[in-house]
Order: C-alpha cells, then sequence, then structure tokens
C-alpha cells in the first residue's frame, strides 16, 4: 500500500494506491468522502482517496507517508461506515534500504543492462535489473523497493525489462533528491560500513 499526502499542492486528501493500473483502465465509486479507485475489467480495488482526511488522521509534510498500524485501523472503520466491503493492511516496512550486491552479470539481451541479486534484508535476495555503468558486485547501495514512492513521484512496480524480472530500483544521488557533488554518474555507491537491510534515510 502505497500512501500520499500534499495539502498544499492537492488539498486535504489522503491518496492511497494498492494496485498499478493505467487511467484509461479505471473506474470510480464515491461515498461520502472516499473515493474508491478500480479496474473497470475485473472490478479489483486499485485505490482510495480520502477527502477531508485531518478529520479522521493529523498528517504532516507532503509527499509519501508511512501510517501507522492505529491510522489505518481509523481508516478502515471509515471504508466501514461508508458502506466499502475493502480493508486496507499497515505495512510500516522501509521502502528504501541499503542493498548489497551479491551477483552482477550481463543481461543477455542487452548491451547496457546489468541483471543483479541484492540482499535488502537478512538472506532476503531480489532480482534488479539495472542499467547503471558503475554497478558491480560487492557493492553497497540504495534500493528502493516494489512500493516505494520516489521523489519525483514515480512508484516502483514489480516490472520486466527484455524479458528479464526485476522487483526494484538501484538508485542514483539524483534520483533520491540528495546533493552529493563527490557521486560519479550512476547508481549511489555507499560506504562497505553500511548495514544491509538498514532503512536509507534521504534527509
Amino acid at each position: 500500500m502505497i500512501s500520499s499526502y500534499n495539502r498544499d499542492g492537492i488539498g486535504d486528501t489522503l491518496i492511497l494506491m494498492t494496485g498499478k493500473s493505467v487511467f484509461a483502465e479505471q473506474g470510480f465509486e464515491t461515498k461520502e468522502n472516499i473515493t474508491r479507485i478500480f479496474k473497470s475489467e475485473t472490478g479489483e480495488t486499485i485505490g482510495f482517496n480520502f477527502f477531508q482526511v485531518s478529520d479522521v488522521l493529523q498528517l504532516e509534510g507532503k509527499g509519501p507517508v508511512t501510517l501507522t498500524t492505529e491510522q489505518v485501523d481509523q481508516l478502515n472503520n471509515c471504508l466501514s461506515k461508508a458502506g466499502f466491503n475493502e480493508q486496507l493492511v499497515a505495512d510500516t516496512t522501509p521502502k528504501f534500504v541499503v542493498g548489497e550486491v551479491k551477483e552482477c552479470v550481463p543481461h543477455p539481451d542487452s548491451d547496457h543492462l546489468s541483471i543483479t541479486q541484492i540482499e535488502v534484508d537478512q538472506e532476503q535476495v531480489i532480482q534488479i535489473v539495472c542499467g547503471a555503468a558503475n554497478i558491480a558486485k560487492g557493492q553497497k547501495v540504495v534500493v528502493a523497493k516494489v512500493g516505494a514512492m520516489m521523489p519525483n513521484g514515480l512508484i516502483i512496480w514489480d516490472g520486466e525489462l527484455r524479458g528479464e524480472p526485476s522487483h526494484g530500483m538501484v538508485c542514483s544521488a539524483k534520483e533520491l533528491g540528495i546533493e552529493n557533488p563527490e557521486a560519479t554518474k550512476g547508481i549511489l555507491v555507499l560506504p562497505g560500513s553500511a548495514v544491509t537491510g538498514e532503512a536509507f534515510q534521504m534527509n
């Protein structure tokens, strides 16, 4: 579940995304101050907009927000009272983490892509297809996991590049929105002392 709030930009509205879709394929259903977004063909819920959300939650800042279990419970109460059957599931795990590149091999169908196996937590390894020329085995890097919202608003979903599955993104300093004049072109390489699996703080 991806949550975003920007009162100055779009008003007092909490945007929740639970799945990926194309706008042309979406349907909408509104009850009270809640709009459900769903796939027109299947009816699958892919998100909710909670309008006047400050009547229910106190949110600060702008951009992606991590909702606590208690906040998700409050939103679920609102869904039930409005007549929606769906219930949200809290996800408090960090979406930007320190990863360790365990394997890095050339993509068989590309002259610039690499297929990497990256440990993002204790013994949890994911495959990411990366286009950075400076990625290499043994590096500590910043991984945007599936469900992450980048500073520019891009959402990270499961994908496929040239026929190879990719489950996240290895980030550059620019993509993370941080100033790093010493960074080389390509991904941001962290010191070897960085702890694999720890949340990466951009601020």
